[in-house]
């Protein structure tokens, strides 16, 4: 039996995981830049060849680098049964921001992440029309790679004096729901953003912005990835009550959580 991801240098499979995320970022941007038709799945959501495009660059990927690890796959997900998981699985999201693909607003992501016991160890988040990804795979080891640039440390940042640069969600916002967390918490903001998919991660991990409260359900796919990146980073993801927010739930769906800064 082949080694576990546990086992293996996580940092190198880190760097083969970001070119995993990158092929699929390719197969993305070809279809993008071609015209695709838009179809419905069974929950109404979006999908289009992208997806399922980017999702099998990934799945033949990681099958060849760790044959022995579940893949949980968005789209695999959306048209048949769900797989059953070990201690070590990964989560794939192909294309997260579909919505966003559609609309041509630029802002859609891959997401790929490892997850061991619970926690998300290793996460990429690659944004296909930056041609950049964030990536991190432990403590300390967070960092931003552009097209033809040295690859850069980012961290995130302790929430400034003046207030927490707040994001939030284009397609998923509650402004009223919002101001009453904030409300409760006393919490000051000095400035809002709205942004779309994983990319609201990758805005608190290299200090950027410093809170993001989501209030309805997602898919452990959907955050996964960016939650590895940002405890690379020093940040965390919680739940609304504070709890660490984890994985492997029943039908991998989260409650609310809250994504922050160190």
């Amino acid at each position: 039996m082949a080694p576990s991801a546990a086992t293996a240098d996580r940092r190198a499979l880190l760097d083969e995981v970001v070119r995993l995320a990158e092929r699929a970022g390719v197969a993305i941007m070809e279809i993008y830049d071609a015209g695709f038709a838009v179809e419905r799945k069974v929950d109404a959501s979006p999908v289009t060849a992208a997806d399922r495009a980017a999702e099998a660059v990934i799945v033949a990927g990681l099958e060849r680098l760790t044959p022995d690890i579940p893949i949980v796959a968005e789209e695999a997900c959306a048209a048949g049964p769900v797989p059953s998981v070990g201690a070590a699985f990964w989560l794939v999201d192909p294309l997260d921001g579909t919505k966003e693909f559609v609309e041509r607003m630029g802002e859609f992501t891959v997401n790929i992440a490892l997850v061991e016991n619970a926690v998300p160890v290793l996460g990429v988040v690659h944004d296909p029309v930056a041609r950049s990804s964030y990536a991190g795979a432990g403590p300390g080891t967070a960092r931003r790679l552009r097209a033809n640039a040295t690859p850069e440390p980012i961290r995130a940042r302790a929430e400034p004096a003046e207030g927490a640069v707040l994001l939030m969600s284009r397609f998923h916002n509650d402004p009223a729901r919002v101001d009453a967390f904030l409300a409760a918490r006393k919490q000051r903001v000095s400035a809002r953003r709205v942004a779309g998919s994983a990319l609201k991660f990758c805005l608190i991990a290299s200090g950027e912005a410093d809170l993001y409260p989501r209030f309805g359900p997602t898919m452990e796919w959907d955050t996964a990835a960016g939650h590895a990146l940002l405890l690379a980073a020093g940040g965390r993801i919680e739940t609304l009550e504070g709890a660490p927010l984890h994985y492997a739930k029943p039908g991998f769906r989260n409650a609310g959580f809250v994504a922050r800064g160190r």
